[in-house]
């Protein structure tokens, strides 16, 4: 017989003072416990992909590109200098695109 080892352990005097309408009890506090989620409100926070955000406005900071940075002329993506991983007609390209 297998052994769950992770499950907590009971002993005798724990075993014998659980009554049977304790147990019951216990059982009914589970299957009770479920939660009625309105899925027409849980839908409204989403985003969906095309929507419209012309009426949105963005804070980010851009930094510009730093010394030890370049960009990848097949990803255009800036990275650190530690990702180049050769250049091709004098062009970096990065790890990734490798």
């Amino acid at each position: 017989m297998a052994t769950d080892y992770d499950t907590p352990r009971k002993t005798d005097d724990d075993v014998d003072s659980d009554s049977l309408e304790e147990l019951k009890a216990r059982r009914n506090d589970k299957s009770t416990s479920t939660v009625d989620v309105d899925e027409f409100e849980a839908a409204e926070g989403m985003e969906l992909p095309g929507a419209d955000l012309s009426n949105e406005e963005l804070a980010v900071r851009v930094l510009p590109k730093q010394a030890d940075e370049f960009t990848c002329m097949s990803c255009f993506l800036v990275h650190h200098r530690s990702q180049l991983a050769r250049e091709k007609n004098g062009q970096p390209i990065c790890r990734d695109c490798e």
